[in-house]
């Protein structure tokens, strides 16, 4: 069995990676590296070296006398965020239909089964959701591509968990049946069905949350794009 190593700067990332995401840690509130150094057992370098990288990837703000705090989010970025997944998504399911092997369908109506166990537990769904997306792009052999998708869903889970941590189950039906009409589009090998399947899914998954984040006053006016 091997055993993966990773640097110590490379596990505080991502612990702090998924505390910003889930809340711990408030937009614009201050890191203060001995604090980190402290809750972690580490030295002040790889808590240095894992806020840059944080920074790199939009998660916090590094400013001269100020310190490390972490980035604002806004209700509004759902626009963008949206956006940039249907955008992205189009183009890697597109690519994946031409090339999905058997065994990879299988994995895919699989992860859709496993989501449909999961609709009693919201954050489980999200999980496999992320997974499933993900692995079209993987198969889809769009390594950049999922690289990108993946942090911008990183910015898009900040987000729910911010500003509608509890009303992702609202839309999972509708998802659930918009995943199944989307394999059955893979099984056909109709990469263009494929393709407009995916983005009625985002754009559908959009309006859904703009409307949640409009009737909360959280927003002022509608969005037009579509995303994931």
């Amino acid at each position: 069995m091997n055993t993966v190593f990773r640097s110590k700067h490379e596990v505080v990332y991502e612990l702090l990676h998924q505390a910003i995401i889930r809340g711990e840690y408030e937009p614009g509130q201050r890191l203060v590296i001995d604090d980190l150094a402290s809750r972690y057992g580490v030295s002040a370098i790889p808590i240095r070296e894992a806020l840059r990288q944080l920074e790199a990837d939009g998660f916090v703000e590094i400013a001269p006398y100020v310190g490390a705090t972490v980035t604002e989010i806004s209700a509004d970025s759902v626009f963008e965020i949206f956006g940039l997944l249907e955008t992205m998504e189009a183009i890697g399911s597109r690519s994946a239909c031409r090339c999905l092997s058997d065994a990879e369908l299988a994995t895919l109506d699989e992860l859709v089964v496993q989501m449909d166990e999961a609709l009693e537990t919201p954050d489980e769904w999200s999980r496999l959701n992320k997974a499933f997306h993900l692995q079209i792009c993987e198969y889809a052999h769009t390594t950049l591509i999922k690289e990108m998708m993946r942090k911008v869903l990183d910015h898009w889970d900040r987000l729910r968990q911010h500003y509608m941590k509890d009303v992702l189950g609202l839309r999972l039906v509708q998802a659930q049946a918009e995943h199944r009409q989307i394999m059955a589009a893979f099984h056909e090998r109709d990469a263009e069905e494929v393709e407009r399947l995916i983005r009625v899914h985002n754009q559908h998954a959009l309006a859904s949350y703009n409307n949640y984040l409009l009737a909360a006053g959280h927003l002022h006016e509608k969005a037009e794009a579509g995303g994931c």
